[in-house]
């Protein structure tokens, strides 16, 4: 186990490098194994993680370039471990399910390249490794949509780019500065993160900083007003770049104010709870009113997925186990969720070449299987009880009530307007009679669909009736990190809110 970081992130590109070699006929089998293996290699990691450690484990660290203190450090804990797991299984279920036939190699060698660069953003412990993977990330993706898109597929992926990219800049920027501030402090370079975490900055160094790194994770999650990307890149991205999107690259950013802002900068995080939580019930709210407006099913998850995206966001800055908890498992009831919805789009459009609501009604009667695991996804996507969307869902808003009950009973109407949306499409796409006469003959889920969907639909139940396995090691990692950023606070209302959260932390 002392190389198993390595072996998951690089594992991927050199089965992308060795698929060059692999005939046309072969590549889909060959990237679903080589996908398999991976899925298999983070079960093995989860199995032989200790729950009860808080901190990192299975550490590498190598020096790269000793002068400016940059090493090859990996590690995971809590926070990580299943944001991990989540890329590797929707990697898999994603090349299962796929139903690209146009250059398959190339699709195949791409998605393993983007699979290494995701393994490597959530195990990075150098700030300058974690930049390289998360730059890393955008080239295969900007190829996804680029190349297999739909018609505005190069102003998508070029939009996709040119957002991400600037943000990133700004980050480095700040990268840079808070690893001269460590030179200056101590007389020696060094980019590991775990370094970092021991300055105490100034209030006023904290607040540039946080800007900084906010701009890189902000445009990425996406937050409003920086969201207008991502239904682009949905839309016009196929079936695979959308759940790969959804699933796992929009989880970057949260991750990263999670790894990055909160134990770095906790007085400057304190201070801009209000700011963050207003953006954020925005998020919530208005774009669950524009999912509601639209007439493709496809912009409908989009726009859903940048609605819950929202609630992820006030979790991180609720401060408290609670709140910090339910987000990182929201975000892989939200991975888990949208990044099924987005197949099951994928599967109608594969058959009817539309998109649009109006060209359906009364799939129930036509597709029954389809209508039965849709219908379970949307429920856990509106945050029904005894599915995995409620759990992240009420720990969410559980932790954030201890900061603001009025804000939380704001952004609490994300599950009535989401249930509206998301049960009125469903009404509409399977209720009533098939109008439509090339809806009478469409087939039901084919084995292979419906076997790439059934783990997902068993995972959705599993951790919303018994979610212990996975929230354990997760509020582990954030009880210790809280417990860090309490010492670490200089102001006075700093410490008393996490102090606050503190003694309020048995309740995830």
């Amino acid at each position: 186990m002392d190389n198993i970081l390595s072996i998951l992130v690089f594992f991927p590109a050199i089965a992308g490098l060795l698929g060059f070699i692999v005939d046309k006929e072969s590549a889909r089998v060959y990237g679903i194994t080589v996908a398999a293996i991976e899925f298999l290699l983070s079960i093995w990691l989860w199995v032989s993680f200790d729950a009860s450690n808080a901190g990192m484990q299975f550490v590498e660290m190598i020096p790269l370039i000793p002068d400016f203190g940059v090493s090859y450090y990996l590690g995971v804990d809590g926070i990580s471990l299943f944001i991990l797991i989540m890329a590797a299984l929707m990697t898999l279920i994603g090349m299962i399910s796929m139903s690209i036939t146009e250059n398959i190699k190339n699709m195949i060698i791409t998605l393993l390249f983007l699979e290494m660069t995701m393994m490597g953003v959530f195990v990075a412990l150098d700030a300058i490794i974690f930049y390289l993977f998360w730059e890393l990330s955008l080239v295969p993706m900007l190829y996804i949509i680029g190349a297999w898109g739909g018609n505005l597929r190069i102003y998508a992926s070029v939009k996709f780019f040119l957002y991400t990219f600037a943000g990133s800049l700004i980050m480095l920027v700040g990268m840079l500065f808070v690893a001269y501030i460590y030179h200056n402090l101590t007389g020696v370079w060094s980019f590991a993160i775990t370094d970092w975490y021991a300055l105490v900055l100034p209030v006023e160094y904290q607040l540039w900083l946080f800007g900084a790194f906010f701009f890189g994770f902000a445009i990425k999650v996406p937050m409003f007003p920086f969201h207008t990307w991502l239904p682009y890149a949905h839309g016009q991205a196929p079936t695979i770049g959308s759940v790969i999107l959804a699933a796992v690259l929009l989880k970057m950013g949260t991750y990263g104010f999670v790894r990055f802002s909160l134990p770095m900068f906790p007085d400057a995080s304190v201070m801009m709870i209000t700011p963050i939580a207003v953006i954020s019930i925005i998020m919530i709210i208005y774009t669950a009113m524009v999912a509601y407006a639209q007439k493709d099913i496809k912009q409908v998850i989009a726009y859903s997925s940048v609605s819950h995206m929202g609630i992820i966001m006030l979790g991180i800055f609720a401060m408290n186990a609670e709140g910090i908890s339910g987000s990182v498992f929201q975000m892989l009831s939200h991975g888990i969720v949208s990044g099924a919805l987005f197949m099951l789009v994928g599967m109608i459009y594969d058959r009817r070449h539309t998109k649009m609501l109006d060209e359906f009604g009364g799939l129930a009667a036509v597709m029954p299987k389809y209508a039965v695991i849709f219908g379970i996804m949307l429920m856990a996507s509106v945050g029904l009880p005894l599915t995995i969307g409620f759990v992240g869902e009420f720990l969410v808003l559980l932790g954030f009530y201890q900061i603001s009950p009025v804000m939380t009973l704001l952004a609490g109407t994300s599950i009535i307007i989401g249930a509206i949306y998301m049960l009125t499409i469903y009404k509409r796409t399977f209720f009533g009679p098939v109008t439509n006469e090339a809806n009478k003959v469409l087939k039901d889920l084919t084995p292979t669909e419906t076997w790439s969907l059934i783990p997902l639909v068993a995972i959705v139940i599993w951790l919303g009736v018994y979610p212990k396995p996975v929230l354990e090691p997760i509020d582990n990692s954030v009880k210790a990190m809280l417990e860090f950023m309490d010492e670490k606070a200089i102001t006075k209302e700093a410490k008393e809110l996490i102090i606050v959260a503190k003694s309020n932390q048995g309740g995830a």
